[in-house]
């Protein structure tokens, strides 16, 4: 379309606007098909995550915490109560080595020995924690992730759990939330007031060197009641800040995660887009 198709078609539209009696705006709502057909399950078990990067969150736990939440409002999946698996003792247990030294952290041990570690504020287990630190390795990038691969397509392994919470779908994958700066050139918005006393603002291009964090979620959702995966998804999010802001990791971790939380339920459960129509009366 020529720019003067588009200014004739605008013209007429206001001309339209302005010979109707009135016109008002009408809400709608668009539903997106889940990705998903989860219609033979009824329970849903989000297992626990793998997880490594920032030692100021724990995303495992936080991640689980967080999900549980939203499927509890936002699904019909009834979600399952349960401590978080010890998915670095399971990985020990399997055979996986650790991409760093070859070699897997002891697993964390209770009191009475056990090694199922200690419950949280909401039931869930904190032994991957604990083992990594026990064993002075954290996993810190998508390198040392790779070997852990293959844990989730042990089918025998993830039938087992499907058993003992009787074949519900389980959500489980990896979790990487790591620190991140940047330095280049940022527009912003600059504040002056002209010869005149009148307030201007201009955009003014400087270089800075910013800091922020990168969250990289995978998940893997598998069927419980044959230990096969059915579908995984990664994601990728960046947020970083300006040198005079002072955002908490924790904070970071949320904002980051309220980007993906949409993707992440429209994998399972129908959702709604909403928008809205003019209509001329």
């Amino acid at each position: 379309m020529t720019a003067r198709c588009a200014a004739a078609l605008s013209s007429a539209l206001v001309v339209v606007l302005a010979g109707c009696t009135s016109f008002y705006e009408i809400p709608i709502e668009t539903p997106i098909q889940p990705k998903m057909d989860v219609s033979a399950f009824q329970r849903v078990l989000i297992a626990g995550f793998i997880s490594g990067g920032s030692e100021d969150v724990d995303a495992n736990l936080e991640t689980v915490r967080l999900l549980r939440t939203q499927l509890r409002t936002k699904s019909s999946l009834r979600v399952i109560d349960a401590d978080v698996l010890p998915l670095m003792e399971m990985a020990r247990d399997q055979g996986v080595e650790h991409a760093t030294n070859g070699s897997q952290p002891p697993a964390a041990a209770d009191d009475d020995g056990t090694g199922t570690g200690t419950n949280g504020p909401d039931g869930t287990s904190g032994t991957q924690a604990a083992a990594d630190e026990a064993g002075g390795q954290r996993i810190r990038d998508e390198k040392d992730l790779e070997p852990f691969e293959t844990l989730f397509a042990n089918v025998n392994l993830w039938k087992k759990v499907g058993e003992e919470f009787q074949n519900p779908l389980i959500v489980t994958g990896t979790i990487l939330f790591t620190p991140h700066e940047r330095a280049g050139f940022v527009t912003r918005d600059q504040e002056y007031f002209d010869a005149v006393g009148r307030r201007r603002v201009t955009p003014v291009r400087t270089y800075m060197q910013r800091k922020g964090f990168i969250l990289r979620p995978k998940f893997v959702f598998i069927d419980g009641r044959t230990g096969t995966t059915l579908y995984s998804e990664s994601f990728r999010e960046e947020i970083l800040y300006s040198p005079q802001q002072n955002t908490p990791a924790l904070s970071s971790y949320f904002e980051l995660m309220d980007r993906l939380v949409p993707s992440f339920l429209s994998t399972l459960s129908t959702q709604k887009i909403r928008g809205s129509r003019i209509l001329i009366k």
